[in-house]
């Protein structure tokens, strides 16, 4: 089972699980249907399966590549760890189980479901054919919070739009900031990415304008929770100060001609960006 976390990268689901959280408390309040603890738990349990299918597709489709990256050879089933038959049937089965969870939560989000699962699974084969590939990544993790709204009965709403897009330009923006790794292996190998065609400067630009567009939507909501939810104070501010200075910190770790501290900017720092930003913008709602 250990082999199983490690191929899903279990501990990235961080990123994007304080966003859904955060959907399903404002989803809630707007729908004035009540808080759920069985729907809430639908809620996590789709966001696990559909993450394990996306995670385990791609480490499935990328196996030779993998194998022949030198960063990535020791990943499990280039290792031999796991087969790659082995695999496939995990994303077969983490894929049920999400559109399952999906039916039990309402008709609107097992409809929307497959939709989803199209997403977050065809990511794995972009890199192939566009450069584009990160904001496809960024996409599958926006749905996060738009679908945990709708998994309460909330229509679609301008807020958790808001957070939709500030997820899609804030992972597509750490995104680029990762595959700064493998700009010369993509390029031997002619995988797209943004560092191959615009080398690493013009990525980092790049990042960063990204990181502003995704600040510019944190404040977007939270100017608009203000004016739904009154009783909003200085605590969710202080929450989209905290989110917005890791996004300028990571852009001080990594520069053209140095990316040793990657692993840093991409997980620490957005790791702990998005959950103190779900956590204090949740118990601003509720308290």
């Amino acid at each position: 089972m250990q082999s199983y976390f490690s191929l899903i990268k279990f501990s990235h689901t961080i990123f994007a699980m304080p966003f859904a959280l955060l959907g399903f408390t404002l989803g809630t309040l707007q729908s004035g249907a009540g808080f759920n603890w069985k729907t809430l738990g639908l809620v996590v349990l789709c966001m696990v399966f559909a993450r394990s299918a996306a995670m385990a597709f791609n480490r499935y489709l990328d196996r030779d590549i993998d194998e022949r990256n030198p960063r990535t050879k020791i990943r499990e089933i280039p290792a031999g760890v796991i087969s790659p038959k082995a695999a496939l049937m995990f994303v077969l089965a983490n894929a049920l189980l999400f559109m399952a969870t999906a039916w039990f939560i309402n008709p609107l989000c097992f409809y929307l479901s497959p939709v989803a699962l199209m997403v977050v699974l065809g990511y794995s084969y972009t890199k192939r054919f566009t450069y584009l590939c990160h904001f496809v990544l960024g996409l599958g993790l926006a749905l996060a919070p738009i679908g945990a709204y709708l998994a309460t009965g909330g229509g679609f709403d301008l807020i958790p739009l808001c957070y939709s897009f500030a997820v899609l330009f804030w992972v597509a923006g750490f995104d680029i900031i990762y595959a700064l790794q493998d700009e010369e292996f993509d390029r031997e190998q002619q995988l797209n990415s943004i560092p191959v065609v615009l080398g690493r400067g013009g990525a980092l630009r790049l990042s960063e304008i990204l990181h502003l567009l995704s600040a510019t939507m944190i404040l977007l909501a939270c100017w608009q929770q203000g004016l739904q939810f009154p009783h909003f104070n200085w605590i969710h501010w202080g929450a989209a100060a905290v989110f917005l200075s890791m996004l300028f910190y990571q852009h001080t770790l990594v520069k053209p001609n140095d990316l040793s501290k990657v692993n840093l900017a991409f997980f620490t720092t957005n790791g702990v960006a998005s959950l103190i930003f779900g956590t204090l913008v949740i118990v601003d709602v509720l308290f």
